[in-house]
């Protein structure tokens, strides 16, 4: 197979080529109520990206044409440190003693220097076989990339049906979970029953499964799955606006947990905790992961290539610290080890 080069996407199975366009939904994500298929990025602060593609087809992820050459493992820099994370748990306990809070997930962002040619595919080829995800996917257009190995669905739909399988509970493989797991599943299930339930026809908005364990390699999670039926006359311009940011990475209630998160996060988050995945308009199919488990290429400021990749754990009154600390490092370990040389 010759090298593959130009803009591309693969996801649930999907590989796409040809790209025709690139477009700016944040404001108004119509197209994708129109025709074709688009591969969608969204960050975490609300800027969504449709590329359509013209050519789409099943196929397997085309195996690279040379090997990964990732950053050296001790070049990885992390946005907060140990200690300022420590302090961040610390306040944000204070914010729920106060009542203005339940929950608030903070995050740190990890970068590193990236070769120039270092390959997508073979990056996505490396995760594939050593963290085998149910929302793999790779996105390359320009100079940048998104590979994911996301376990958690944002967002799923099916005609007028929506998805969301919010992830919240993480342990060791066979451990049991933290005490605060459950209360906290249960907390951002029900906020993701309420952003589906502004754009959800009355009544129809339904918990599936709730607290359900998954192994995932090297860790396990609690994930809950709730279903609701989309009001007519109603689009991805709404849906997006009602869903963006996922709940499970932002906290409870929704806006005053992102003014915390503003407050204690360091910097900008970017595709971290956004989603990305795919909107097939010619078939009202989608199927968009959240931004989790997820490398992302770009240029800084000097016009260097570096690798980011984010890790985080979801705060309550319960929470340890040191505890939720060692989480980030739990949710880090296994995907930052694969793709460091």
């Amino acid at each position: 197979m010759p090298p593959v080069t130009g803009p591309f996407a693969w996801f649930d199975g999907q590989w796409a080529t040809d790209l025709q366009e690139t477009v700016d939904l944040t404001a108004d994500a119509g197209p994708l109520d129109g025709a074709g298929w688009w591969a969608v990025a969204a960050t975490f602060e609300g800027r969504v990206t449709g590329y359509r593609f013209a050519d789409v087809r099943r196929a397997p992820l085309p195996p690279p044409d040379r090997a990964w050459r990732g950053p050296a493992v001790d070049s990885w820099r992390s946005s907060m440190s140990r200690a300022d994370y420590l302090a961040g748990v610390r306040r944000i306990r204070e914010h729920v003693a106060a009542g203005s809070v339940y929950q608030v997930n903070l995050c740190r962002v990890l970068d590193a220097p990236l070769d120039d040619d270092a390959d997508p595919l073979a990056l996505a080829a490396v995760l594939a076989a050593g963290n085998p995800a149910p929302y793999q996917g790779v996105l390359c257009v320009d100079d940048g990339f998104v590979v994911t190995a996301s376990p958690e669905l944002f967002l799923s739909r099916d005609g007028s049906t929506l998805v969301s399988s919010p992830v919240k509970g993480t342990a060791g493989p066979g451990e049991p979970f933290a005490d605060k797991d459950t209360p906290e599943n249960v907390m951002i299930t029900d906020l993701v029953r309420n952003d589906l339930g502004r754009v959800a026809v009355p009544g129809s908005v339904v918990v599936q499964a709730l607290l359900a364990r998954q192994e995932h390699p090297g860790l396990a999670h609690l994930v809950s799955t709730v279903s609701a039926r989309l009001e007519p006359g109603l689009g991805w311009t709404e849906v997006l606006a009602a869903t963006l940011p996922p709940g499970s990475v932002s906290g409870a209630p929704k806006i005053r947990a992102l003014q915390v998160i503003a407050e204690l996060e360091p910097g900008t988050r970017g595709q971290y905790c956004g989603a990305v995945g795919y909107v097939d308009a010619d078939r009202r199919t989608a199927r968009l992961a959240v931004g989790i488990r997820t490398f992302t290429a770009t240029r800084d400021d000097s016009g260097a290539r570096r690798l980011t990749f984010g890790t985080g754990a979801g705060i309550t009154w319960a929470s340890d610290p040191a505890a939720e600390w060692a989480e980030t490092e739990l949710k880090a370990a296994r995907l930052v080890g694969l793709a460091s040389s």
